[in-house]
């Protein structure tokens, strides 16, 4: 049901396309004065960066967190958090003998639930400390879970000796913390993989693709891939192992298989919660990727009528899991992240980019529309407090009316010492990329 609606949309796209054309405002100024044809002006725009999950939209992400990166420096921990179908308030909600995998609309609902629940916890009660900013972005595994991976920015960065107060890589003791040692070695367990189990999904090339058995440790140290290599104690050095199930046998496992877990969130939410420190920018390229990556899809070498029609690249063997579909259907969000970033253009003087129909055509040629570039330029004029401000800090202080097409001071926010009535916000602006050929 989900796909019809996605090509329904799709569709009104496709449709939509030669009606609205988009072409640089001096080059459409041009073509007016030269012979008033407008049809050969204009390229026909393709999917465009406000439909969710498409390439444009995909990179358009890809590049916000980086902002994050220049104002506040790598994030400081990274976190994946899966849904668990035998939570209890998955399972109350199925009749009797009904497995989970049959009733997808709760799964999501009670997934959604539970990750604004782990965000308040992490940024309202402050488990970790204060944070400074976070993202997260919602994805699928093929066999249809949701999980989602969140980066957490800190106030206070947790330093390396701090790190084993926070996360974990060991089985904890079933004596000391029964709840903690059950939640640890049915979640947090990776595989067996390997010799013991050589058709684990993790396998390409006959390793582990997630790098599992880890190296045993006495002292968390940095690594050199941006992760830290976490103490893992041996059971000569007081480690524990525990026994698990793989392929009616029974396997001992020891520290060196366990996921690295903060023991507070993995009690609080009985889930698979992988927490990972990262301090490199190493990491910051892989999470970026990993939290951006776009939809699943497999697809086989047939070829197409034309090659650049990106609709038909974006639905050709596009993957869609049942969970994922209900998620899309309930209109969830896929991507959440705060302080919001706000898109700055940029451009040469009438060189924006201007859309239009074959109607509308003159009255864009009379009355360009302003950009947040030309509207930055007429605040200096106008605004004595926008005048002691660079390009890129205007949105902290002022909201893009998309309507009236200029800047506004914020009414709300931290007052500004001597400046009455302006405010400060956190909100950050991100100037698109010039390419280099575009060296004027």
């Amino acid at each position: 049901m989900y796909v019809k609606v996605e090509t329904e949309r799709l569709t009104f796209i496709r449709l939509n396309q030669a009606k609205l054309r988009s072409e640089e405002y001096i080059h459409l100024w041009d073509a007016i004065n030269a012979d008033a044809n407008v049809q050969n002006v204009g390229r026909t725009t393709i999917l465009p960066a406000t439909y969710v999950g498409s390439p444009r939209h995909m990179h358009e992400y890809a590049q916000d967190p980086m902002s994050y990166v220049r104002h506040y420096g790598t994030p400081d921990l990274f976190i994946t958090f899966t849904c668990n179908p035998q939570w209890t308030e998955i399972r109350q909600e199925l009749f009797i003998g009904q497995p989970p995998i049959d009733r997808h609309d709760i799964t999501a609902k009670v997934f959604k639930r539970k990750l604004k629940s782990l965000m308040n916890f992490i940024v309202k009660q402050r488990v970790f400390g204060e944070t400074r900013c976070w993202m997260y972005s919602v994805e699928w595994q093929k066999r249809g879970l949701p999980h989602a991976h969140i980066l957490i920015w800190l106030v206070e960065t947790i330093r390396p000796n701090e790190i084993d107060d926070v996360i974990s890589a060991e089985i904890p003791d079933n004596d000391e913390v029964p709840l903690l040692h059950e939640i640890v070695t049915k979640n947090m367990i990776h595989g067996p993989c390997g010799i013991l189990n050589p058709i684990s999904p993790c396998m390409v090339d006959g390793k582990c693709s997630k790098r599992f058995p880890r190296q045993l440790v006495s002292e968390t140290i940095s690594g050199n891939d941006g992760y830290p290599l976490y103490r893992r104690q041996s059971t000569d050095n007081n480690g524990r192992s525990t026994t698990v199930k793989v392929n009616q046998q029974d396997i001992e496992v020891d520290n060196r298989w366990v996921v690295p877990f903060s023991p507070l969130l993995s009690k609080t939410f009985k889930a698979h919660i992988n927490v990972e420190f990262c301090h490199s920018v190493k990491s910051i390229k892989y999470i970026c990727k990993n939290v951006n990556k776009g939809s699943d899809m497999a697809v086989f070498g047939v070829a197409a009528e034309n090659s650049n029609d990106e609709i038909t690249h974006f639905q050709m063997g596009r993957y869609v899991s049942s969970n994922e579909a209900m998620w899309r259907i309930f209109s969830f969000p896929i991507h959440e992240r705060h302080p919001t970033v706000v898109h700055l253009a940029v451009h040469l003087e009438n060189g924006q980019r201007v859309y239009f129909t074959a109607e509308n055509v003159l009255q864009r040629v009379d009355r360009p529309p302003s950009t947040t570039l030309t509207s930055f330029f007429e605040m200096c004029q106008n605004d004595d407090f926008a005048r002691t401000l660079l390009y890129f800090e205007m949105p902290k202080y002022y909201t893009w009316n998309q309507s009236s097409k200029k800047f506004q001071r914020r009414k709300q926010g931290q007052p500004v010492p001597g400046y009455p009535h302006v405010f400060s916000t956190d909100a950050l602006g991100r100037i698109y990329t010039v390419h280099p050929s575009q060296d004027e």
